[in-house]
């Protein structure tokens, strides 16, 4: 079966590779506008005014439409965690590779925990939007403070080991 998959994705390699580069961009900046742009100042405008009501409904919107924009993201997540070991079988990299190891510790050990709770945050338990339908104003504020914790710890690990594993898979440096 292994070298049937093999076969495949050889036969297709820069189709997959192309797949796999495509989602990558697409998880690593599908949410970095609605960040920048909408969210942050949302939120900031609310930190500066936190008992004026425009701003709470401001950052309050924000943050529901944050969890909705992040579909793209975890859309691509997936499909990375499929078309990366399809890479992997094809390259015939495994982790004595120094920069695969690398890039492979790094999902394993940043990446898939961080998009595992940021899944929960955003659809299932702390979904903001569900959890205000709820009427529980104060599990409402809460996941609203724990998302934007999480947004705040988050983002700059994000950021810089993103850009690192971009360079791994591209570079291949050592």
């Amino acid at each position: 079966m292994l070298a049937g998959i093999e076969a495949f994705v050889s036969a297709h390699y820069i189709w997959v590779k192309f797949i796999h580069m495509l989602f990558a961009m697409i998880w690593v900046w599908s949410t970095s506008v609605a960040y920048l742009s909408y969210l942050l100042p949302a939120v900031r405008t609310w930190l500066r005014n936190p008992d004026d009501p425009d701003a709470i409904a401001l950052r309050n919107h924000a943050m529901e439409r944050f969890d909705s924009g992040v579909l793209l993201e975890h859309v691509a997540f997936p499909i990375l965690l499929i078309t990366g070991p399809m890479l992997m079988i094809a390259g015939g990299w495994t982790p004595e590779d120094g920069w695969f190891a690398l890039k492979l510790a790094l999902v394993i050990a940043v990446f898939i925990p961080i998009e595992a709770y940021d899944y929960h945050l955003s659809h299932f338990g702390e979904n903001k939007e569900r959890v205000r339908r709820t009427g529980d104003e104060a599990a409402y504020e809460r996941a609203i403070h724990h998302h934007w914790w999480f947004l705040i710890v988050t983002t700059p690990i994000i950021s810089i080991f993103a850009i690192g594993t971009l360079f791994l898979a591209i570079t291949k440096p050592f």
